[in-house]
């Protein structure tokens, strides 16, 4: 699970800094809901409500920094842009089952495809960061 020691340590690592921007986006997602993923402008807006403005320019350099670095998941969800959430480590690895009608979006465990995704990465010699399934359909109720 990271913190902002993690974070700090391995921006250190990479010839970065953590700034109390990144160190305030990280907590948002280490205090968001369990299955709550959130957009640029979500969190934008948040931050906002929050009384800690940060410029949209800003957050959307800090997401996807995270995703590179492996803290953040990207998730290409129904709406047409991207999400993010914590990535949380084995076992509460997680994919998507997305309806591209409603956009509800239901998360799932599979420990297939992270066997298959982890072995494949290590065959190749790749260091695993995330392994993700999203799968995309239509809900019964649609």
């Amino acid at each position: 699970m990271y913190d902002a020691n993690s974070l700090k340590a391995e921006l250190n690592d990479r010839g970065w800094r953590l700034t109390p921007q990144r160190e305030t986006i990280l907590n948002v997602f280490i205090d968001l809901e369990k299955g709550k993923h959130l957009s640029a402008e979500d969190l934008d807006t948040l931050l906002q409500e929050q009384g800690k403005p940060i410029s949209l320019s800003t957050i959307y350099r800090t997401v996807k920094l995270m995703a590179r670095m492996g803290i953040l998941r990207e998730l290409e969800l129904a709406e047409g842009h991207k999400h993010y959430e914590l990535n949380q480590p084995y076992p509460h690895h997680h994919h998507h089952l997305i309806c591209v009608k409603c956009n509800e979006t239901i998360e799932f465990k599979s420990d297939a495809v992270l066997k298959i995704g982890s072995k494949t990465a290590k065959k190749l010699g790749f260091h695993l960061l995330d392994c993700q399934l999203s799968i995309h359909a239509i809900c019964p109720q649609c």
